[in-house]
């Protein structure tokens, strides 16, 4: 686990030192700036509003204003992209089935094949259970087991040196539902002679059509086998989408290393969601009869997959509270902004009042400029936020789209909650008493 030893870290508490004093003269050197400037006739005259009135002061108030919500709407645009990838990478075809699928580790220390044979026998008998495999990790996972091979076809001699390798019996893509196809699927006599691979394997040796790669010989596989191909599956995804398809032989082993994982597909549940429930109890005393000194684990499938985008499921909620944040400062400063500029236009807004101007025409005076602003810094986001998200995809052999509508919903977004939150100060300014605005001080 990851410890917070700050006493050992003295380079961490040199930084928050720094940042701390930083950020408080930050914060205080705007405001001084501002009073320091201010002429004490004018003060006491209470005109001292005539000074912020300046150009330079303006732009300042209206950079800080673009920049805070160029921040707001790249957090916006990137939490929506990163919670699109984890959707598309949890949702996607991945080539085989995922669901109502548990997986138990025999416990290695003890793991005999003759317990294990039993307690398959055993969990067939359950009556929510619809298929049963024996062999290693499943289809897709964290574990990578790869080797290599050649393949000679009398010419040339091919080296395969990333090849992928996943081990099960007869039942594996029966129970995963992967398609075969070309040739036969695996059967118990073919334990150290012949392999399933998959077409980007056939592709990688030549054979655009797997049923010309049936029957070929694979040689140096693992160092020193000869293996047959009896059959080609269709190509699915291995580890997290971060990763290619690599070239996959799938084959029985009678190592207790990659033997002895028990695969079992559940029949769907009755409506009133019992089954399951039922099934991994009789498991659980099924597992104690076989093997009653090791303690009973299962997880399901799908969560396994689930588990490979941790790190994005953390980069998404961390964006989640960056996002929430920045749009909360973002609005406070447009409302600060929204209530500096009704205050300067006090008697210009009471003017017009009196010669006929609208509530509606009032606002709209009033917030076009701060819409501007708005749209000012959905421009300049753009580019930013298209390229930082393209980096971030690169690591992703298996990515989604970057859609348009993501920056279109989050421009939109943003400017909804900015007029929004104006609305406040804008409203409450075209509805007040000219009478009061226009009152000589």
């Amino acid at each position: 686990g990851i410890k917070a030893d700050l006493i050992n870290q003295p380079d961490i508490i040199l930084f928050l030192a720094v940042l701390t004093i930083v950020v408080s003269l930050l914060s205080g050197f705007y405001p001084a700036l501002i009073l320091s400037g201010y002429k004490p006739v004018l003060v006491l005259k209470n005109q001292a509003q005539s000074y912020g009135n300046k150009t330079r002061n303006a732009w300042l108030r209206k950079s800080l204003t673009v920049t805070q919500f160029v921040i707001a709407q790249f957090f916006i645009m990137a939490t929506v992209l990163v919670s699109k990838q984890i959707y598309y990478a949890l949702h996607k075809d991945l080539g085989f089935k995922k669901d109502a699928i548990i997986i138990i580790n025999t416990p290695l220390k003890n793991r005999q094949a003759n317990s294990n044979l039993v307690f398959m026998d055993k969990l067939r008998a359950i009556p929510q259970v619809e298929l049963v495999s024996n062999g290693y990790d499943a289809p897709t996972s964290d574990i990578t087991n790869s080797t290599e091979a050649t393949y000679k076809d009398g010419k040339k001699e091919i080296k395969i040196e990333d090849m992928a390798e996943k081990f099960g019996d007869e039942n594996y893509i029966k129970l995963y539902q992967i398609k075969l196809l070309a040739g036969r699927n695996l059967q118990p006599g073919d334990t150290g002679k012949a392999i399933l691979i998959n077409t980007a394997f056939a592709r990688r040796i030549g054979f655009n059509d797997p049923h010309e790669v049936v029957g070929k010989m694979i040689d140096n596989f693992n160092g020193d086998k000869r293996m047959q191909i009896v059959g080609v599956v269709a190509d699915f995804q291995q580890e997290s989408v971060h990763a290619q398809i690599a070239p996959l032989a799938i084959l029985t082993s009678i190592d207790s290393n990659f033997n002895g994982t028990i695969h079992i597909a559940l029949k769907p549940q009755a409506p009133n969601g019992e089954d399951w429930k039922t099934a991994i109890a009789a498991m659980g005393r099924t597992w104690k009869e076989v093997y009653p000194d090791d303690d009973f684990e299962y997880h399901f499938f799908d969560e396994t997959i689930a588990k490979l985008y941790e790190n994005e499921r953390h980069t998404s909620t961390l964006l989640s509270w960056a996002t929430g944040l920045s749009i909360f400062i973002s609005c406070l400063g447009l409302l600060g902004l929204a209530i500096y500029t009704t205050n300067q236009r006090t008697k210009e807004i009471g003017v017009r009042k009196v010669l006929g101007a609208t509530v509606s025409q009032i606002v709209t005076l009033l917030s076009t400029e701060l819409i501007l602003l708005i749209v000012l810094a959905f421009v300049i986001v753009i580019p930013v936020a298209w390229w930082a998200m393209n980096k971030w995809m690169q690591s992703f052999a298996d990515r989604t789209s970057i859609s348009w509508w993501i920056f279109a919903a989050s421009g939109a977004g943003m400017l909804l909650a900015a007029v929004f939150t104006s609305s406040f100060q804008t409203v409450k300014a075209a509805i007040a008493n000219p009478v009061k605005s226009l009152r000589s001080e």
